[in-house]
């Protein structure tokens, strides 16, 4: 059964620092797009950062680029997303969502699983 479980998320100043990761079972990364998305309350869901990692092709949402950087690691097939420089706008939950394949898509509806989210909150 495919599995994507967050962690990471916290409560931290503005201008802060956090790591989410994003722990993938029973799935190849060489065959899927992860996709990092957050929705805030009242917001739909939206894509910040995707990364294929058969080829290192990334994407970041224009609120994030130059902040937030996606990566992975195959051998643990754990994915991660380094936020630096967080403002309260960044406040979210986070979820990680995989799509077989090897393209981004920036839809949340081009997903097909998803983990359970983890709260970042940036708040002084």
């Amino acid at each position: 059964q495919v599995q994507l479980v967050e962690s990471g998320g916290g409560l931290v100043q503005p201008g802060g620092s956090l790591r989410l990761s994003c722990a993938v079972s029973e799935f190849n990364l060489d065959y899927y797009a992860i996709g990092w998305f957050r929705q805030a309350p009242g917001k739909e869901r939206e894509g910040v950062s995707c990364i294929v990692s058969s080829d290192r092709t990334t994407w970041y949402a224009d609120s994030v680029d130059g902040r937030f950087t996606i990566s992975r690691d195959n051998a643990k097939n754990t994915l991660y997303l380094q936020m630096n420089s967080l403002k309260p706008d960044d406040t979210a939950v986070y979820y990680c969502a995989g799509r077989e394949g090897r393209l981004c898509a920036r839809a949340a509806a081009s997903y097909d699983y998803w983990g359970q989210g983890t709260q970042v909150t940036v708040s002084s």
